[in-house]
């Protein structure tokens, strides 16, 4: 496939961080501090964070949990996010799998110092833990929104077409958009939001929810200008997809896999069902979609107010226009970039997005002609 050039500018990718590079990298964040930092975990169980500067030449290791964390394929430390009042309270929250039998943790850690390099490790506070019956589909993508709540993304547990139903069934943290007001204590270490969809349900739905029938939402992000919440979703054997995610959406799975039946294979039920606004055949080699960030920088025109995002397997980025929640022109930018397992976002809007297997850090810019 060849690339689409975007009028007036061609758009290349460039090592934002040329002196460094990761070890399994799968989240870019930034503290919202003012400090100028960026932050990136490493599947292991390491953060590490350094100075926003292209002539920067190390990082430093800000959170270090190794021995809790079980990583290894699908599992690890896979996404972290910093509380709204972060320059104040030094809180900022982790996601990662753990055990045997296996689970997903979602802990708060601090720094005794906020203009400290490290945070404190033994300062873990345990929110919610949940059990993941196989070792895939652990999701693990943090935000939070402009409600200051925290959004959780969480794979279906696993295997796969998702044998236990998990992503349909309320009852289940699995295959969801999770809800949390990392502020509230009426759950023990968190509070449930009090216009979450299932808060005064008598079915036994559990309240954290906000958004159900996801397999394994890999990146999700809110935009900065808008407030649109964004997940992309890895499909099972035929279909990628990017989905808007509302209060109380139903994006399909199992019943779908993107806009096609898969349980049962035709003729499939889809009453009550969002569909995705955007979905890809894997017949091209694109095998696994990893979401990214609507553009909102000025230094690459032709991308602004587009969502960039890529395949993990075949190593094409896109960008995709998107206006009043509905996709417009998808543009393929680049072919073979690698490994794309992240994106991130600077306090300035920059958008990033991290190769797994070179452990470089990678940003858009404009060759002109």
């Amino acid at each position: 496939m060849t690339p689409i050039i975007p009028d007036e500018e061609y758009v290349k990718a460039v090592e934002a961080f040329p002196a460094i590079k990761f070890t399994s990298p799968v989240d870019i964040q930034h503290a919202a501090d003012g400090s100028n930092r960026l932050f990136v975990a490493e599947q292991n169980g390491i953060i590490r964070v350094f100075k926003n500067d292209s002539l920067t030449a190390s990082s430093t290791v800000f959170l270090d949990i190794q021995q809790k964390v079980t990583s290894g394929g699908e599992r690890g430390l896979l996404g972290f996010a910093f509380h709204p009042d972060f320059k104040t309270n030094g809180f900022f929250y982790v996601n990662y799998t753990q055990g045997n039998p296996l689970k997903t943790v979602i802990a708060r850690y601090k720094t005794s110092d906020l203009a400290a390099t490290k945070a404190d490790a033994a300062s873990e506070t345990i929110l919610l833990t949940f059990s993941q019956p196989y070792d895939n589909h652990n999701g693990g993508s943090m935000q939070f929104g402009s409600d200051s709540y925290l959004y959780i993304a969480t794979g279906d547990g696993g295997s796969g077409g998702d044998p236990m139903n998990n992503a349909q069934n309320r009852k289940s943290y699995l295959g969801k958009i999770l809800r949390l007001d990392v502020n509230g204590t009426t759950k023990g270490n968190y509070g449930v939001p009090a216009d979450n969809p299932y808060v005064a349900n008598t079915e036994g739905y559990y309240p954290e929810i906000f958004a159900y029938g996801l397999r394994n939402p890999w990146k999700i992000s809110f935009d900065k200008e808008t407030g649109l919440l964004l997940a992309a979703d890895v499909g099972q054997n035929t279909r990628e997809e990017i989905n808007v995610i509302t209060k109380g959406g139903n994006y399909g799975w199992p019943v779908k896999e993107g806009i096609n039946c898969y349980r049962p294979s035709s003729n499939c039920n889809s009453s009550g069902l969002t569909d995705p606004i955007l979905d890809y055949a894997q017949s091209d080699g694109d095998k696994s979609i990893t979401g990214g960030y609507i553009y909102r920088e000025k230094k690459v025109k032709s991308l602004i107010g587009k969502y960039l995002y890529a395949d993990f397997v075949s190593g094409r980025i896109w960008s995709l226009a998107i206006e009043n929640g509905k996709a417009g022109a998808n543009t393929l930018l680049f072919e073979k970039n690698g490994a794309v397992s992240t994106f991130g976002m600077d306090e300035a809007g920059e958008v990033y997005f991290a190769n797994y297997s070179t452990g470089k850090i990678m940003k858009f810019a404009v060759r002109k002609f």
